[in-house]
């Protein structure tokens, strides 16, 4: 009798075949319903970090105009950031940026274009796509000046 109750006990002691298989359903059905939420989430993660950067390389802007006296123009971009420009006199006291400029998220420089007639300049990522409008992570991120 102690026999049969040991065979018994570690015979129903496994899961069976059907319960494994309800089990990988649920799990299925769960991924299914998460995962579109937190590849979702990613993609914002991109649009934000540029819209951070660009806050950054705006504000390292402001830093060389304080020294220099004048935006960079458009042809000596955000690298005017890191090196000094040849128009540039004794008042560059950078760099201004640690490390090199950063690019976009996605991998692609960001856009420059020196002052225009009211003073602002402009930081620009294409988005994902790298084509100027767009919507989601396909849009443009700039900066609001």
């Amino acid at each position: 009798m102690a026999n049969s109750l040991r065979c018994r006990s570690g015979a129903s002691a496994g899961f069976t075949l059907v319960e494994l298989l309800v089990v990988l359903a649920i799990l299925t059905l769960l991924a299914g319903l998460v995962g579109p939420r937190v590849l979702g989430q990613l993609g914002g993660a991109k649009s934000k970090t540029a819209a951070v950067q660009i806050a950054d390389l705006d504000k390292a802007l402001e830093l060389f105009k304080l020294d220099v006296g004048r935006f960079p123009s458009t042809e000596e971009g955000l690298k005017a950031l890191t090196e000094r420009p040849a128009s540039v006199g004794a008042g560059w006291a950078g760099p201004y940026l640690k490390g090199t400029i950063p690019n976009d998220p996605w991998g692609k420089p960001y856009k420059y274009q020196g002052p225009a007639a009211g003073g602002a300049v402009e930081i620009l990522s294409l988005g994902a796509d790298g084509v100027p409008g767009g919507e989601g992570e396909n849009a443009d991120v700039r900066n609001t000046r």
